[in-house]
């Protein structure tokens, strides 16, 4: 379309962007590094309940001589990312050596690192003391394979038979690393000969792995290498004590193979997180410099990010997923760092209450020290939060009742997606006066009291025992990999015959903005001939959230059912997200005894900003004002157009005969202005010649914006000038041909159609060829019959 002119493409260009809304998006408010981004740091707890469950474990590995110095020295990193890597500071760690004693001098086992407590400073030391496996001493420990002296000697660390007794009920483990098999054929505590000894050792093997399993010690084998025999490490773990971190296959004791020494590390850490009931996520590898990553999800709420760089002289930094550089020790944003092992091959950090989401490792290295390929890999547990409604509130026994489980972290994150809570099995037990406990499966499978599958709140029903008399209490445990439960008890009452108030109460399911309320409905019965006082009250909050519920009180008026609306307000400090907790009522007037619960259903998300809010108004406007402009563009251009006088031939005449013409080029007639002479060279007929300007020496053509031809002859005023027909111009003749006459009444549009030329003057002879097809009655052109060319 050659007839846009630049003007015309920036308006139409303004108007676009218009359209396509701000320049640059504005990150949301509660994003994480967005501007005014906040994250409600977790209720603050002295609690040690609140954090992972402590194990207390050994790591015993092989230093005998058939392992080459790399393997040793890969075993030795291995077993510093488990000391390094644990979860909890109130675990327990131990480093043992192994080999045989063969002669005078030299001890089977070589206890590197004592059973140390895996704080702070204790890692520290771990870090140290690990290093000491990667040092034979072929004086003081044998070339032999002692298995059942490195197994005994873990198992006494464990379970406590000598000073600093293990801690009750910390499960404890034996993680062994090894290349080969059983070794005692040179070692004389086992016999006089090498038969016997092997003999020996193997019945040896099979007392202490005995002894590991009266003392609930797991052995978790893991081999490499060429030479291993499967079957003694499958013994191994099916010797010792079978127990399991959760009801989940796979946390119980076993064999693990790998091809080679390099899959040591990857591999242990997988068998610990196994153990110990956490999960692992294995994030990048690189040299550095460079920015590896490790991705921590939603229901994590303790970690250790685990850095393999080999070389101390590797230098770490950490940047959470908003892109914020994280201490190494210390309180940020709602969590606790605490880095170790920075003079080491293996580097970790702790942390509690992990910002969901990929976090980034910086490494770097001086030169000569960027050789090594650095791996980052983050060990996680999700400890949940239950909150738990029974329904009835207060039940009568022997009667059935619901229970209705919801979960969120201790960061106060509302797990909504079950794909996070794959495999996970969660169970209920009731117990109380006069009766014996009662277990229940939930789920969350929309099949009977389940009200809708895939909506993280599992449920189940139950009959209270006839028997029970006085408290109850539930607790619910969730057993998946990497999760567990706080197991926080509900306490009810059972009720004494029929209840005099009853109710039923629901909470609207919203997604509001911070400030704004949500809207619920108690209906109460009540059959006593008192009126009774209700309390609303909220339970199990997300932490930071500043939730009301109005009102407070309620009366349930005597002898009759009453429906009593209420809201809950979200205060303008509410952090983004699923809101967790209940809204609980009460009967004060029966002693505070419990009626119903409900759940919250509401998401908090970020106020609209100004373009969410007007960009329809601000669309609408842009749209009016491109067709506004569009149009105004048009009529400018169809004006212009409309006037140019391009293709207008000027023929000059004189007694019927055609002396010249003369036609108009583009850009000769600015305005729709031609200015133009007449010749009269002696002797020779005159001509036509274009004049630049229209001064008063100059015959002018011009062209109204109705389409209108005025000549002024020089010197002379101006007179119309119609198509075809003479007008006069001194001695001559002036006739006006081609071009775009003036439209027909009523044809004011510039959508015209081209004439169809029979005839009419020769452009480039200037002679006259016929005249035109579809002339007027006057004998001029009729408009329908020009285009105007766009």
């Amino acid at each position: 379309m050659q007839w846009i002119d630049k003007g015309g493409a920036l308006l139409l260009a303004g108007a676009l962007l218009a359209l396509s809304g701000p320049l640059a998006a504005t990150p949301a408010s509660g994003a994480p590094g967005a501007p005014g981004a906040r994250t409600v740091p977790p209720t603050a707890s002295a609690d040690p309940a609140e954090g992972p469950d402590p194990i207390d474990f050994a790591v015993v590995v092989d230093q005998s001589a058939s392992l080459a110095d790399k393997d040793l020295a890969r075993e030795t990193e291995a077993a510093a990312l488990l000391v390094q890597g644990e979860i909890s500071e109130r675990s327990r760690a131990a480093v043992i050596g192994f080999g045989s004693s063969e002669k005078r001098g030299q001890s089977p086992v070589r206890e590197v690192c004592p059973l140390i407590v895996a704080d702070a400073a204790g890692r520290e030391r771990l870090s140290d003391c690990v290093q000491r496996l990667g040092r034979r001493d072929t004086a003081r420990m044998g070339p032999g394979t002692d298995f059942p002296a490195a197994v005994r000697q873990a198992v006494t660390r464990l379970a406590g038979t000598t000073a600093g007794a293990a801690k009750p009920g910390a499960p404890k483990v034996v993680f062994l690393l090894t290349d080969g098999r059983l070794d005692v054929a040179d070692s004389p505590e086992y016999g006089t000969d090498r038969e016997s000894r092997q003999a020996n050792g193997e019945k040896r093997l099979s007392e202490e792995l005995a002894r590991a399993r009266a003392a609930g010690v797991q052995i978790w084998p893991l081999g490499f290498g060429g030479e291993l025999d499967r079957a003694s490490l499958t013994a191994m773990a099916e010797g010792g004590y079978r127990g399991a971190c959760s009801e989940i296959p796979g946390s119980a004791p076993r064999m693990r193979v790998v091809g080679t020494s390099a899959e040591i590390d990857k591999a242990l850490q997988e068998t610990f997180a196994a153990a110990r009931c956490a999960r692992i996520a294995h994030g990048t590898v690189g040299r550095p410099p460079a920015d590896l990553t490790v991705t921590i999800p939603p229901i994590a709420t303790d970690g250790s990010l685990t850095v393999a760089k080999h070389d101390p002289a590797v230098q770490v930094t950490y940047y959470d997923p908003a892109g914020r550089k994280v201490p190494v020790r210390g309180e940020f944003d709602g969590s606790s760092f605490e880095v170790s092992g920075q003079n080491g091959p293996v580097e970790a950090l702790r942390v509690k209450n992990p910002l969901p989401g990929r976090w980034r490792v910086h490494i770097e290295a001086p030169p000569g020290h960027r050789d090594r390929e650095v791996a980052v890999r983050a060990i996680w547990q999700g400890r949940l939060r239950s909150a738990v409604v029974l329904d009835p509130a207060s039940p009568r026994a022997g009667e059935q009742v619901a229970i209705e489980v919801q979960m969120q972290t201790r960061r106060g994150v509302v797990i909504t997606d079950p794909r996070q809570l794959a495999g996970l099995s969660v169970a209920a037990e009731l117990s109380g006066e006069g009766f014996a406990p009662v277990d229940l499966r939930l789920a969350d499978d929309g099949k009977g009291p389940d009200a809708k599958a895939g909506d993280v709140r599992f449920t189940g029903t139950l009959t209270v025992p006839k028997s029970a008399t006085g408290a109850l209490e539930l607790v619910t445990r969730m057993d998946a990999p990497g999760i567990t439960s706080d197991r926080r008890p509900l306490h009810a009452v059972v009720a004494e015959g029929a209840p005099l108030v009853t109710a039923a109460l629901t909470v609207d399911g919203a997604t509001v903005h911070p400030g704004a309320t949500v809207r619920g409905t108690l209906d109460v019965t009540n059959n006593d001939s008192a009126p009774h006082t209700l309390r609303l009250a909220l339970a199990d909050q997300t932490p930071g959230a500043e939730l009301a519920v109005a009102p407070a009180t309620v009366t349930a008026p005597p002898n009759r059912s009453t429906r009593i609306p209420f809201t809950v307000t979200v205060g303008p400090d509410t952090p983004h997200g699923p809101l967790g907790g209940r809204v609980t009522v009460v009967d004060t007037t029966d002693g505070d005894r419990a009626l119903r619960g409900a759940f919250l259903d509401v998401r908090v998300v970020a106020p609209p900003t100004w373009w969410e809010r007007w960009w329809k108004a601000v669309a609408g406007g842009a749209a009016a004002a491109l067709l506004l402009g569009t149009f105004v563009g048009i009529r400018l251009v169809f004006r212009r157009r409309r006037r140019d006088l391009t293709g207008v031939t000027l023929e000059l005449r004189q007694d019927g005969r055609t002396l010249d013409s003369l036609t108009v080029r583009r850009g000769q007639s600015p305005g729709g202005v031609f200015a133009f002479a007449v010749d009269e060279p002696y002797g020779t007929p005159a001509t036509l010649r274009r004049v630049p300007g229209a001064g008063s020496s100059a015959h002018v053509l011009r062209r109204t914006g109705a389409g209108e031809l005025l000549l002024r002859p020089r010197g002379g005023a101006q007179v119309p000038v119609r198509p075809g027909e003479p007008a006069g111009l001194g001695d001559h003749e002036l006739v006006v041909r081609g071009g775009r006459p003036a439209p027909a009444a009523g044809r004011g549009t510039p959508w015209t159609r081209r004439p169809r030329r029979t005839g009419g003057a020769d452009r480039r002879t200037g002679t006259d060829a016929g005249p035109l097809t579809g002339s007027g009655p006057d004998g001029s052109p009729d408009a329908s019959t020009y285009d105007v060319n766009f």
